[in-house]
């Protein structure tokens, strides 16, 4: 496969196309096979460890997304575009979930679990006695941005418009969608789909920093 998909040109015109969508065309929906590239962009974001501490809820259920309007700045995005990721991070983990993922890689692999021993008791050894003052469960949270950093970039190759949302209420998110039940916690919400005409955000310039204040070569 060629390790060059797409010309740097083009990487870098998608990145400059892309805006947090203020108002999505709630009559246009992302076709299943276009999500289902979306969802993998999820699935193989990375991780520290590759440890995956997270959970990703995909809502489509308008009725549903409707309630959690009022519990999200009234943002209009989480009802209008067409899918809504929920990311969140799997609370207070632990050895079990170590074991799992060792588990897992065993199985892919296709390895024996005594060989990958040495590797499970590393992990647990970083949980049980990080080597700088951590919680966990911040440590959780901000894999799950890697996730919607690779997300968000993967929708604006492919042409779909994204909006990352922290101006919601977690608690009131677990609380509906029955996060807490499940050993969840809501971190980040991501809509997706398409803008709409009118958004009049879609064509303001994009502002940042000159390059040579915001980076530095040491």
């Amino acid at each position: 496969m060629n390790s060059s998909v797409i010309s740097s040109d083009q990487l870098l015109q998608q990145l400059q196309w892309r805006y947090a969508t203020k108002k999505f065309d709630n009559t246009k929906k992302i076709p299943l096979e276009i999500w289902k590239v979306l969802e993998q962009s999820l699935v193989l974001s990375p991780s520290s460890f590759g440890l995956q501490p997270w959970k990703f809820f995909i809502l489509t259920d308008r009725e549903i997304r409707q309630q959690l309007v009022e519990h999200s700045w009234k943002q209009n995005q989480v009802v209008d575009a067409s899918h809504l990721v929920v990311l969140t991070i799997k609370k207070d983990i632990n050895n079990d979930d170590v074991d799992r993922l060792v588990k897992r890689m065993a199985e892919v692999r296709q390895t024996s679990l005594e060989s990958l021993e040495g590797y499970g008791n590393v992990v647990k050894g970083f949980l049980k006695e990080p080597p700088y003052p951590l919680n966990l469960n911040e440590w959780s949270t901000r894999q799950v941005y890697i996730a919607l950093g690779q997300f968000m970039t993967s929708a604006a190759i492919l042409g779909i418009d994204t909006c990352p949302i922290e101006g919601f209420n977690p608690p009131k998110y677990d609380e509906i969608l029955g996060l807490t039940q499940q050993g969840y916690g809501s971190v980040v919400v991501c809509a997706a789909g398409y803008r709409a005409a009118d958004d009049k955000y879609a064509s303001i310039p994009k502002v940042r920093y000159p390059t040579e204040e915001v980076v530095q070569y040491l």
